[in-house]
């Protein structure tokens, strides 16, 4: 009888034993799945630009996008290209020609899921444009626009105008479908310097859009975007 209840305690701790191996083996097992998050460079196209082009007769632009991933949340982020754009106002009608180049970096504030690589993020850039106006018409001093009478002819072109400024953004990237990406980006923009030209004002600089008071200014894009993968970590 004791020899049976100790065949059967033997039995018991072996049992035990094996369950034990088997839920720490699984638990291993479990531990061990690692999560691969993507290093590679996305490049996009604002597709508003071309829209408003194929609407606006005398509006033309585009502007390509970059971001590559630098560490887990952030990512160095450019835009560049070029707008030419005729603008008609009260009193005055002009044209603004040239290219411009954007760089800052995006903090991704998205908890993506495993395998996700979405993301809800808010930046920051520095912009720079080069550019040339021209003043194709204007009703001269009135009620306090730019100008004083016979100062200006009409159809003067304006060269070698530059701008610099700083901006603030929030936006977001979708994936739908592998590695293509649909994205919205806000910004607001803050004039750091400009030259202008005698007599007349920046009203309307490419990559910074109008120029409103006190040198801000307000910017959008709808982008489609393809992320490259260039380095596969696991975390």
């Amino acid at each position: 009888m004791i020899q049976r209840h100790i065949l059967i305690f033997i039995i018991s701790v072996l049992i035990h034993f094996t369950t034990s191996a088997q839920k720490q083996e699984n638990k291993q097992e479990q531990d061990s799945v690692k999560t691969k998050v993507s290093y590679g460079l996305r490049l996009g196209v604002d597709i508003s630009k071309p829209i408003i082009s194929f609407l606006e007769e005398n509006t033309k632009g585009l502007e390509i996008t970059g971001d590559i991933r630098i560490s887990n949340n952030y990512y160095a982020a450019a835009e560049l290209g070029y707008e030419d754009v005729l603008k008609t106002e009260d009193y005055l009608n002009y044209t603004t020609k040239g290219s411009f180049i954007k760089l800052g970096i995006n903090y991704n504030a998205y908890e993506n899921w495993k395998g996700m690589n979405n993301q809800i993020y808010i930046g920051g850039r520095y912009g720079f444009s080069v550019f040339e106006q021209t003043l194709n018409s204007y009703t001269p001093n009135a009620k306090g626009t730019y100008f004083i009478a016979n100062t200006i002819e009409a159809g003067t072109n304006f060269k070698d105008l530059n701008a610099h400024w700083l901006e603030f953004l929030f936006g977001m990237k979708i994936e739908t479908l592998s590695n293509l990406y649909l994205g919205v980006q806000l910004s607001v923009k803050k004039m750091i310097s400009t030259k202008e030209p005698e007599n007349f004002k920046n009203l309307y600089i490419p990559g910074f859009n109008r120029v409103f008071s006190n040198d801000l200014g307000v910017g959008f894009n709808y982008t489609v975007s393809y992320n490259i993968p260039i380095i596969n970590k696991y975390k």
